[in-house]
């Protein structure tokens, strides 16, 4: 199957194809006449990776399902191995963005200062009621 065939099939670009298999996320496929030639198995195996980055899985940590164990693995056991830490890492996350929330809530129902200067001699001296959710909760590896 072609690269545009297997694109299709996956609904993704074929510069997306060829960017998994740089990464090693997809096995380089056999060349015919210098073109890339996937198995049937390749649509298959693309799933397992655009599944895995869906959940919120990294490159690395799909590189890792999809390579970082040895073959003698059971992909249950590696999901599980994996989603574990992935489910306690979004477990954390949904912890601060409830936090986020409510101080974003609290300060739009709240605030009645006329400029930030304003807000922000009342932000300063209230620090420690809403600085407290920063340290308690670590911050998202995306900001």
């Amino acid at each position: 199957m072609t690269i545009g065939s297997l694109a299709r099939k996956a609904g993704v670009r074929p510069s997306a194809v060829r960017s998994y298999e740089r990464m090693g996320l997809l096995p380089a496929p056999l060349r015919r006449s210098g073109r890339r030639d996937y198995d049937p198995d390749a649509v298959a195996q693309l799933a397992v990776v655009q599944f895995a980055l869906s959940t919120g899985f990294t490159l690395r940590e799909t590189r890792q399902l999809v390579r970082g164990f040895s073959p003698a693995v059971a992909a249950n056991a590696r999901w599980r191995a994996l989603a574990s830490t992935k489910v306690k890492e979004i477990d954390r996350l949904l912890a601060r963005a409830t936090t986020m929330k409510a101080l974003l809530q609290r300060i739009s129902a709240n605030c009645r200062c006329d400029t930030l200067l304003e807000c922000g001699r009342g932000l300063a001296r209230n620090r420690e009621r809403w600085a407290a959710s920063r340290t308690i909760l670590p911050r998202s590896p995306l900001t």
